[in-house]
């Protein structure tokens, strides 16, 4: 059974009534589940099967929690008021029987097997093309160094200079970094340059 010394030390940290609970599961894992990997994450022991993250357990003062990545897929029937999916653990007994918890444990290993292991986010919809303030646009058109280096860039990183432009509210302000703006894109250079590695 490979196991993580972090996980040991977690565990030996926790308050003595915690520690079986969460060698308890710790065990069941491995028993129900050979290949998982033990790993921590966020400070708290992880399962990890084929890459992806299956369940995590939790040692807090009052009691324990254990719960599956991928709760809303297993569809359990239980659900606690703690983080995980059981409650508040504060024994053994607390946790579903053995053969009911590795049953559970090989369900969320199968939504692995099935291409659903990770949580699915949705994409997040592209930013769209920044629009260049007019004084910008009025000196990128008489500098064809510049203008090369500006479209050049990503859209990203000419939001940057449009933004910056953009949000100037005195019209001496905005000549001043259009200026500014000029010299560092003849330069080649981004507009956040000097925090680049």
């Amino acid at each position: 059974m490979p196991t993580d010394p972090r996980t040991d030390a977690y565990i030996e940290k926790q308050a003595d009534f915690a520690k079986p609970i969460l060698r308890h599961i710790r065990a069941r894992m491995h028993a129900a589940l050979p290949e998982v990997v033990e790993t921590v994450k966020w400070s708290r022991p992880f399962f990890d099967y084929k890459g992806h993250p299956l369940a995590i357990m939790s040692g807090f003062k009052a009691h324990a929690s254990f719960g599956f990545w991928r709760r809303d897929a297993l569809r359990t029937g239980q659900e606690g008021e703690a983080m995980g999916q059981f409650g508040r653990l504060t024994s053994v007994a607390d946790l579903p029987d053995d053969a009911e918890l590795d049953e559970m444990i090989r369900a969320a290993a199968a939504l692995v097997d099935a291409g659903e292991g990770a949580i699915k986010r949705k994409a997040k919809p592209a930013k769209a093309e920044p629009g260049v303030p007019p004084e910008l646009a009025e000196a990128l058109a008489g500098d064809a160094a510049a203008t090369a280096t500006f479209d050049g860039f990503p859209p990203s990183c000419r939001r940057e200079y449009c933004e910056w432009i953009g949000e100037a509210k005195r019209p001496e302000t905005k000549a001043r970094r259009v200026a500014e703006a000029i010299g560092m894109l003849r330069e080649g250079k981004r507009r956040h340059w000097k925090y680049e590695p």
